[in-house]
């Protein structure tokens, strides 16, 4: 019984050129992935950083609230009719400028 081995001839480029396609996959994965998501979470935490009594905001459950209190990891909400929710900043997800979801008192 026979062995044959295949060998890719060798051109003597050799090393960087055999990891250039490797290389450009991940420069092209790290600005067009990478790179945007952690903008996305720097602009998410400097949003939660700013939230103050006053402002109206929508929570990642859906729920459209006034802040009354802000706390160090925590944030009450007011959800009208005298209903009030502590929640964590995290669970914050945007703001909202009308006021569609709450009730005047």
């Amino acid at each position: 019984m026979n062995t044959i081995f295949l060998m890719a001839p060798s051109g003597g480029e050799g090393g960087i050129m055999d990891f250039l396609p490797l290389i450009l996959i991940i420069v092209v994965f790290y600005f067009f992935m990478i790179r945007p998501q952690l903008k996305k979470q720097k602009e998410q935490k400097k949003f939660r950083e700013s939230l103050g009594a006053g402002d109206k905001v929508v929570t990642i459950g859906g729920i459209h609230a006034k802040i009354t209190q802000v706390k160090e990891n925590t944030v009450v909400l007011d959800l009208g009719n005298n209903l009030s929710i502590t929640v964590e900043k995290s669970a914050i997800s945007s703001d909202f400028s009308s006021s569609e979801g709450l009730q005047k008192k």
